[in-house]
């Protein structure tokens, strides 16, 4: 076996066509029409339409992160009172303690939320 049979063996997988790229130039005009267009009297729905997404966003993110961090400190407490049930009291305490500061925040999260669909700073 020959080194030019071994290699002649391999097609070169065909290229793909290389796609058309945007100037700098148009991307950058974009970028600085974009904040304009969201202004725009008629059609203004861009501001209105964000809020609604970010509110979204605010509010999920908010209460996800809460609940997960509720049910590992909820989990751990259940863990330390069963390996020292003498001090069920004291892990009680500030388990409870914990869970409402972590209520807190996603209390927070709501009130951006609400601020962002009902009384958006950003809306003329």
């Amino acid at each position: 076996l020959s080194c030019g049979a071994l290699f002649s063996a391999f097609v070169p997988a065909p290229r793909a066509p290389v796609a058309p790229t945007v100037p700098a130039a148009a991307l950058s005009a974009a970028a600085l029409v974009t904040p304009t267009a969201a202004y725009a009297d008629e059609g203004a729905v861009w501001i209105p339409a964000l809020s609604a997404v970010g509110a979204g966003f605010a509010i999920g993110l908010a209460a996800i992160g809460s609940g997960v961090g509720q049910g590992i400190a909820s989990g751990r407490c259940i863990d330390g009172i069963s390996r020292q049930p003498e001090v069920a009291d004291d892990l009680r305490g500030v388990l409870l303690l914990s869970l409402a500061f972590m209520e807190s925040l996603t209390i927070y999260g709501l009130v951006i939320a609400l601020v962002l669909l009902f009384a958006n700073p950003l809306i003329k």
